[in-house]
């Protein structure tokens, strides 16, 4: 929704007949472009002359920055909805609309006998404020958020995501039997639906190159075979080598639409024994085979699962997601309520700057004494540019039309003959 507040001289006659001329220009049932209003200016404190045009060009942008401010807060609330409807964010007790167009200055909030650059830093450090107090409030409940997410995520993603202690039951692991001893482990490994078939064809051979399965060669003396003797040099274990998956281990604990869970159960270790070479022992090695083995299973897309399972841990991880909601929707409620109180301050804020803006530049425009008359047109949706164009034509000062074919001339397009601010609010109000 577009408004443009627009003032001009009264050349020394009454307020009324600038008003009029205004109202004809775009505003009357031959020329239908918008609503007309009365727009209060107070009388402020002008100051110099070399100061209001330095405060002039800073008015410029603390009016985009307030307007910024104001937008983040209607922002924040219509995020806070979830975008399904638009939030009721009012002015004092009013829609903004309304505000605008009724608009009062606020001499108790910000005296009009105060100097102009004190007013404008008054007016824009409350407004700061209000940006670094959402800043803060939006990033806490942000974190909470993604705190809520990765909990549900867990609790109610696929097996691999999910934790585990929330996806499986003391059913499933009633008949599992875990082992994780000095030369066994019990891992689980989860994986996509669509590997289910290669996956349970291929286990027992996953890491079929790192444990070596050689012993004695008993060719050369059979008599001997099992026999308690000492091989010494005379083992290779090396020589053959396989998987460490257990044979027979394989056991399906859990599936869903989208994934399966197994546990299987492989050689945890080795140990490689020593020998003596002469009179001096050469001690043995032990090799690991566990982190051997899931860097083979990653490499193939299977995910093993780390699990330590405590049935207490279900409920506990329940209670848990159930507090993080209570305190999402606690956040959320409260921001909601933040953003409504302090749309209307930020809103206002801005409204006041736009009333110095109007102020200065009519004084730089048409001097001292203060002799100007403000209105504040609501546009016909569309017709922007129309009544823009009207208002030139009605509002120009047709002695200085020479110069304005200058500006145009040098491609000042936003120039105008009187004063003139355009700035739009929510659609939705």
């Amino acid at each position: 929704m577009g408004y443009f507040i627009a003032a001009i001289s009264n050349e020394g006659g009454a307020p009324e007949q600038a008003f009029r001329k205004m109202q004809s220009a775009g505003a009357c049932s031959e020329k239908p472009l918008s609503e007309m209003f009365k727009f209060e200016v107070p009388s402020l404190m002008c100051g110099t002359l070399d100061s209001l045009m330095n405060l002039s060009d800073d008015l410029v942008k603390s009016d985009q920055i307030i307007e910024g401010i104001v937008r983040k807060v209607e922002k924040s609330a219509v995020d806070l909805l979830g975008g399904q409807k638009k939030p009721e964010l009012l002015v004092g007790s009013v829609p903004p609309n309304r505000y605008i167009q009724q608009f009062a200055w606020d001499y108790a909030k910000y005296p009009n006998r105060r100097p102009l650059k004190e007013l404008v830093s008054l007016i824009g450090g409350g407004a700061s404020a209000i940006e670094e107090e959402l800043k803060q409030l939006s990033g806490s409940f942000e974190e909470k958020q993604i705190a809520l997410q990765d909990a549900k995520r867990r609790q109610g993603g696929n097996l691999m995501v999910a934790d585990l202690n929330d996806a499986l039951t003391a059913a499933d692991m009633k008949n599992l039997q875990v082992h994780d001893t000095e030369y066994l482990k019990t891992l689980f490994i989860a994986l996509p639906m669509a590997s289910k078939e290669s996956f349970e064809a291929s286990v027992y051979s996953i890491g079929n190159n790192l444990v070596g399965y050689g012993g004695p060669d008993w060719t050369g003396n059979p008599a001997n075979l099992g026999q308690p003797i000492q091989y010494g040099v005379e083992v290779d274990r090396q020589r053959k080598r396989g998987s460490p998956v257990v044979p027979d281990s394989l056991v399906l604990v859990k599936e869903d639409k989208e994934s399966a869970l197994y546990a299987v159960t492989i050689l945890k270790s080795q140990y490689q024994a020593g020998r003596f070479e002469g009179d001096e022992f050469m001690a043995g090695t032990k090799t690991d085979f566990v982190n051997q083995f899931i860097k083979t299973c990653k490499d193939r897309r299977f995910v093993v699962r780390e699990v330590n399972y405590d049935p207490s841990q279900a409920s506990r991880s329940a209670m848990a997601l159930e507090q993080l909601t209570v305190e999402v929707d606690s956040m959320r409620s409260g921001l909601t309520r933040w953003c409504k109180t302090h749309y209307g301050e930020a809103f206002v804020a801005w409204m006041h700057i736009k009333v110095i803006r109007i102020f200065v530049e009519s004084v730089l425009r048409y001097g001292l004494p203060v002799d100007f008359t403000a209105v504040l047109y609501k546009v016909i949706p569309g017709k922007e540019d129309q009544l823009t164009k009207e208002l030139d034509k009605a509002l120009s000062n047709k002695k200085n039309s020479a110069a304005d074919e200058d500006d145009e001339e040098a491609g000042e397009e936003d120039y105008h003959d009187f004063v003139l601010i355009k700035f739009e609010i929510s659609s939705s109000y």
